[in-house]
């Protein structure tokens, strides 16, 4: 890499500002983030980080919760010199955000800038989606807006009605360029390599069209229940918190046409058109779950009927993907945690291999693995050593890690660098964000039957139901 290369990567001078600086988001990946980019010279010559709660903390109690995030969660070791570096950048200002008592915030911003000069700022919004306007609200009303690029977590509104009300508080607030709504599955190194794979192979673009490919999977099962999310998963439930947001944006990675370049707008213009061309989904085209042990949960009620597991067939009516079918598939204690996405391709028109094929084996597939183990797959069949002619699945395997060495930045790492350098292209739209709630609108309205799946297994039986006569790629 030259060193024109190097310093392009390099930001400008900060000032970052985390609400909810004490809190699980901020102590698992913030600060481990930010303290590993630092380490790797991402970071900007010189910076501040400033933390916010209404937590009474001051700048030494923020200096030993950061450095205990950083032993337990940051991947890279914590030297005493680089540790008093990134220590000597910390600060904390206790307080509750709201218009007009936004005092000892300004006063800590103040101060940095005195030391660094009129910078830009960042504003990484760590907090429950409730407080989202109001901090907007806050930051317009103190003029800490000025020169802020402002980062909120999603869900960005639970339906449509909330996201056109926190929408329209936001735009009072802010100026659109200034809002990076982040979902950190974006950020994954294998989901950007979708576009590289298709876009600069000549031998994937030409098939990855509804004249080559039956279906599309996009799979994300999760070992693991809801932990301490109670609260969270009685009033948001699976639906919500993982297909509106993160497997929608998947699916608009692999579905949209090639943009014009790689500008960030012409990217993001070609992901919002997948959207726009998403048919509503029906109560028909969604099955929800629940884990047999979820209502033992502690803080679930003991009739709930919150969706721990939700599987989906979504419709595209554009020209490259009329009546090709996307099946999403994501919930908790299931039998494996994968990250997936596999594009099943059609049959040959001639079988004339179909007296001794697998039966098993419906389709070629293309699988991108997208964690924990990285990498691309492809399934094919294949003949058997022997006089006769015996047919068996076949694989080719790219691992990542295994080719190029373990990735240098994390998702979170990667999308918190691109918005210190004002790069949206992994961020999410306000409209292409207004579209998918407009398309899951019926489901929210009548939602469907709940039905029960044990734990380990791979979710209800309604699920392969609803993608019969296919079948699911994982757990096959």
């Amino acid at each position: 890499m030259t060193v024109a290369e190097t310093s392009s990567l390099v930001p400008d001078n900060h000032v970052i500002v985390i609400f909810g600086a004490n809190g699980d988001l901020a102590r698992r990946k913030l600060l481990p983030a930010l303290f590993h980019l630092e380490s790797e010279g991402l970071m900007p010559d010189d910076y501040r980080i400033i933390g916010t709660s209404r937590s009474a903390l001051d700048d030494d109690g923020f200096r030993g919760l950061a450095r205990a995030a950083v032993d337990e969660f940051c991947r890279c070791p914590a030297s005493d010199e680089m540790w008093n570096k990134f220590a000597g950048r910390l600060s904390y200002a206790s307080g509750d955000f709201a218009p007009g008592s936004t005092e000892v915030l300004e006063k800590a911003v103040s101060a940095a800038e005195a030391d660094l000069g009129e910078v830009r700022r960042l504003v990484y919004l760590a907090v429950p989606p409730a407080v989202f306007g109001r901090i907007a609200d806050g930051l317009a009303k103190s003029d800490l807006a000025e020169r802020a690029r402002v980062v909120f977590e999603k869900p960005f509104g639970s339906d449509l009605e909330s996201f056109r009300s926190l929408d329209a508080t936001v735009r009072a607030a802010l100026d659109e360029e200034q809002v990076y709504r982040i979902d950190h599955f974006l950020g994954k190194e294998p989901v950007q390599n979708i576009m590289a794979l298709r876009f600069a192979n000549g031998m994937f673009e030409p098939v990855w069209h509804r004249d080559h490919i039956d279906h599309v999977q996009i799979d994300v099962p999760e070992e693991i229940g809801i932990g301490t999310r109670a609260g969270f998963y009685e009033n948001t439930g699976a639906f919500r918190d993982m297909v509106v947001t993160h497997l929608f944006q998947l699916l608009s990675m692999v579905a949209m046409e090639p943009p014009v370049s790689l500008a960030p707008r012409a990217t993001i213009d070609e992901k919002v058109k997948v959207f726009d061309a998403m048919l509503p989904l029906t109560p028909e085209d969604v099955v929800f779950g629940q884990y047999d042990a979820y209502r033992d949960e502690e803080g679930v009620a003991p009739d709930s009927t919150a969706e721990t597991f939700v599987a989906a067939r979504v419709s595209i009516e554009n020209w490259r993907w009329a009546g090709v079918p996307f099946f999403l598939r994501t919930g908790k204690h299931m039998a494996e945690r994968r990250s997936a996405i596999t594009l099943a391709f059609k049959r040959p028109p001639l079988m004339m291999f179909r007296e001794i094929a697998d039966r098993r084996f419906a389709h070629d597939h293309l699988t991108l693995d997208l964690g924990p183990e990285e990498g691309i797959s492809m399934t094919f069949l294949a003949k058997k050593p022997g006089p006769a002619i015996e047919l068996a699945p076949a694989r080719m395997e790219f691992s990542y890690e295994g080719h190029f060495g373990s990735e240098l930045i994390e998702a979170y790492e990667r999308l918190i660098h691109d918005a210190l350098l004002g790069d949206r292209t992994l961020f999410t739209r306000a409209d292409g964000i207004e579209r998918a709630w407009e398309v899951v609108e019926p489901v929210l309205k009548s939602p469907p039957e709940v039905h029960p799946y044990e734990c380990g297994s791979w979710g209800p039986s309604a699920a392969d139901d609803l993608i019969a006569p296919r079948r699911w790629h994982l757990g096959n």
